[in-house]
Order: structure tokens, then sequence, then C-alpha cells
């Protein structure tokens, strides 16, 4: 069984993934949507990471239904955005 602040550890990795991610691939813009597209792809398989976190977070119940519920709506919508984001480069 991982212990809450292993669970938090791998929220906060995942979560900052996604910007970190983001600021390599806008770097890179300048000399390839096609590589800033791949790193706006790794951006959004950390956002899943993040709801997998979140959701084992919540089976753990580590945090509660409402704060699981609170975060998924977040994270849904900021995978939504990236996918939109990656979209809007083709």
């Amino acid at each position: 069984m991982r212990s809450p602040i292993n669970c938090a550890d791998q929220l906060r990795r995942s979560s900052k993934a996604i910007c970190a991610n983001l600021a390599e691939g806008f770097a890179k813009q300048p000399h390839s949507k096609a590589e800033f597209a791949r790193f706006i792809s790794m951006a959004m398989g950390s956002c899943s990471e993040v709801e997998t976190w979140i959701s084992y977070a919540s089976d753990l119940e580590y945090i509660s239904t409402t704060q699981l519920d609170r975060w998924q709506q977040f994270y849904s919508q900021i995978y939504g955005m990236l996918v939109n984001l990656r979209a809007a480069l083709k």
C-alpha cells in the first residue's frame, strides 16, 4: 500500500510535468510545430496520470469525494484545452 506522502509526491510530479512539457515544447515551436505537438501529447499523458493519481487517492480515502469531483473536473478541462491546442497546430 502506498503512503499518502508517496501519492502526494506522484501527484505533484505529474502535475508539474504538464507545465514543463508545454514550456519545453513551446521553446521548440519556432523550429518545428510537429515537435511542439509531440510535447503537447506528453503533457496530455501527464494530465491523464494526474487523473489516475487523483482516483487512486480517492480510492485510498486520502481525499474526499467532493475533492475528487473538483479535481477531476479541473483536469478534464485542462486535458480538453491541450487537445484543442494540439488540434490548432494542424
